[in-house]
């Protein structure tokens, strides 16, 4: 069955949503992450644009319907997955960190 508990709605699905939108902003998170590091103490001040650049790009994703029920649809697919064999598939990256 499909039918989701409390802890899934509010707990699982939406870590995979910030995972999947992590990874569809990255351009946006490493240029948030390449401002903090150049600009340290003052970062605040100096990386308003790129942190709202991400948010605004995170946001987009979190509050998108059909982005909820694509990650809700991928998080039932691995549940079933996981009722089947009972083993935990751990979420491919997109991107690899070498």
């Amino acid at each position: 069955s499909s039918k989701l508990r409390h802890v899934e709605k509010d707990v699982l699905i939406p870590q995979i949503m910030r995972d999947r939108a992590k990874e569809l902003c990255s351009d946006k998170v490493q240029a948030f992450t390449k401002c903090c590091q150049e600009t340290g103490l003052l970062m605040v001040v100096k990386c308003r644009q790129e942190n709202t650049a991400l948010k605004d790009c995170l946001v987009g994703y979190y509050s998108d319907p059909l982005f909820y029920e694509e990650c809700k649809t991928e998080y039932l697919k691995q549940r079933e997955e996981y009722r089947a064999t009972g083993i935990k598939k751990k979420r491919q990256k997109l991107t690899s960190n070498v």
